[in-house]
């Protein structure tokens, strides 16, 4: 076969690949590729029911179908409670813009239904979460990175789903950290605001729990301990189990309303960023760097 067939077959193939995130190839998904299966009838204690599992779907697909819908695409939630998978995707495969959410990661014991609603919420952010967007070998980016797509869920997605709950009623029966308590507040006073802080960090703290048990690890990600480190270059993979904690942290910390956008071409549009003169609410750089100059 001459050099001219092998690269219009090389390029047929490629252009069959159908894009997956969290990782181009599919192999990874919210969390890294993992053997763990939760039956549905699974003996463990924790995680969220099937009724659960549907009313957190049923409440942000019709939210985000016509919006992904002025943004090219069909959005389309795959149920696959019976699955044991504890992972999530985003995929795009055409218009077709797909999300398919595992009953094993909703009966996993860190997950509430809050922390699911943030699963739902990253694997929408890949499809419009903004940049920086995720590199492909295989096709032109269109994912929006692991970091952004945590970042998209407390910034925007859960505070648009969540916007006309009794937030006040459902955060008195948590048991809230000091230092989120206190940090929501300093940044939101007693409102809705305050309130809504309050759920993302938490919803935060139970996916963090889950990032933790997956990795076997024995330190606990807490909202009073940030990851320290600073990277060279933005890191479009998964962060390290309290830098994901620190950026839903910061999601739910930043003034900026829910309503305006972020956009793929800039980091800067609908967030708290340095450039704009914020120092809460901004990205963590433990796995972020400003193209935009502070």
């Amino acid at each position: 076969m001459n050099f001219i067939k092998q690269g219009l077959l090389l390029a047929s193939l490629i252009a069959a690949v159908p894009s997956i995130a969290c990782t181009p190839d599919g192999t990874e998904g919210f969390v890294p590729e993992n053997d763990l299966k939760i039956s549905v009838d699974s003996k463990r204690v924790g995680g969220i029911t099937k009724d659960q599992f549907n009313a957190v779907i049923d409440k942000f697909e019709p939210l985000y179908r016509p919006i992904i819908s002025a943004n090219g695409g069909n959005l389309v939630i795959e149920r696959n409670w019976e699955d044991g998978t504890v992972n999530a995707y985003a995929q795009q495969l055409g218009t077709t813009w797909k999300v398919s959410m595992f009953g094993g990661l909703a009966r996993h014991e860190t997950i509430t239904e809050d922390g699911f609603a943030l699963v739902v919420c990253h694997e929408i952010g890949h499809h419009i979460g903004g940049a920086p967007r995720k590199y492909s070998p295989w096709s032109s980016p269109w994912a929006s990175n692991e970091g952004q797509a945590d970042y998209f869920a407390t910034l925007k997605c859960l505070r648009r789903g969540w916007e006309k709950d009794n937030n006040e009623e459902i955060v008195r029966s948590m048991t809230v950290p000091e230092t989120l308590q206190k940090a929501c507040s300093d940044q939101h006073l007693w409102n809705q605001d305050y309130y809504t802080c309050i759920r993302g960090g938490m919803a935060g703290l139970s996916v963090a729990k889950l990032f933790q048990s997956l990795r076997n690890s024995t330190v606990e990600p807490k909202f009073d301990t940030p990851d320290a480190r600073v990277v060279l270059r933005t890191d479009d993979n998964h962060p390290a189990t309290q830098c994901r904690l620190d950026t839903y942290f910061q999601g739910a910390l930043c003034e900026v309303h829910f309503e305006e956008d972020v956009t793929a071409s800039s980091e800067v549009p609908g967030t708290c960023h340095g450039s704009l003169g914020h120092s809460i609410g901004t990205r963590p750089l433990c796995w972020f760097k400003p193209a935009v100059a502070r």
